[in-house]
């Protein structure tokens, strides 16, 4: 596959329909915010497209003719069932994940700030307060280009102590055009004190506020995440299923 410059980008709509909850997002989060990179099998009439976006992957089209997907490796990818032969001959592990998606239908359970503890919108000023929290936190602000892009965002709302450390975080992780897909991380230490409820509660109802719909995503074994929806108001909506593959398989001329 070679990768694409946004203004090289084929007409969009038969390849990710817009205006769904879940992985569907990635695309339009990557042409709105510019985060994330095109791949596609050629420039001319492309068969198949890819989008990336912190290591989450939408892959579509009609794999007629084997590719190389080595620029894929290391990805969570959504991609249609006629994919998976490919997939599987590409790279040396495929491992599925069942997936749920979630969107809000309900009003969220009440859920004051403890005492010391403001929940606002995150700002510039935050940024090194989100770098503090350590390379396990990376991921939650992957989507938007590393910390300084959250923090600057207008889209994340931390919950902040007296002396301005960042304990608990919840952003829009993938804003589309009708669905705002929420990630929420917590410290380790500052966690089973319903900061995540509190911040996911502020960020939903800014979510709303701008007439889009507040979507949830996470693993079907998570159940402390979707413990969390519920609580928050998210109700299922459907599942599927998307692939974690490795590296590029080295006996595949797929990868050569």
């Amino acid at each position: 596959m070679i990768e694409l410059e946004p203004r090289q980008l084929p007409p969009l709509t038969r390849w990710f329909p817009a205006g769904a909850p879940g992985p569907a997002t990635i695309g339009e989060h990557a042409l709105t915010t510019g985060v994330g990179r095109w791949w596609a099998d050629r420039a001319d009439q492309p068969r198949i497209i890819a989008v990336s976006c912190a290591d989450h992957v939408l892959l579509r089209g009609f794999p007629d003719t084997p590719e190389d997907l080595a620029p894929l490796a290391g990805s969570h990818i959504d991609a249609p069932a006629r994919f998976l032969p490919a997939l599987g001959a590409a790279f040396d592990r495929l491992t599925p994940w069942e997936r749920m998606v979630w969107t809000l239908q309900a009003e969220p359970q009440p859920c004051p700030a403890p005492r010391g503890v403001t929940v606002r919108r995150l700002e510039p000023a935050d940024t090194d307060a989100l770098h503090a929290l350590g390379p396990d936190s990376a991921w939650i602000h992957a989507s938007w280009g590393g910390a300084a892009g959250l923090a600057t965002s207008g889209h994340g709302w931390g919950a902040v102590d007296r002396g301005g450390q960042v304990l608990a975080i919840a952003c829009t992780y993938f804003r589309g055009t009708r669905y705002e897909d929420v990630a929420v991380f917590t410290a380790p230490d500052h966690r089973r004190h319903r900061l995540a409820l509190a911040c996911v509660t502020a960020l939903v109802a800014d979510i709303t506020a701008r007439g889009h719909t507040p979507s949830w995503n996470c693993s079907v074994l998570n159940r402390a995440s979707r413990l969390l929806a519920w609580t928050a108001g998210f109700r299922l909506v459907r599942e599927y299923v998307h692939y974690t593959v490795g590296s590029p398989a080295r006996r595949s001329r797929l990868a050569a």
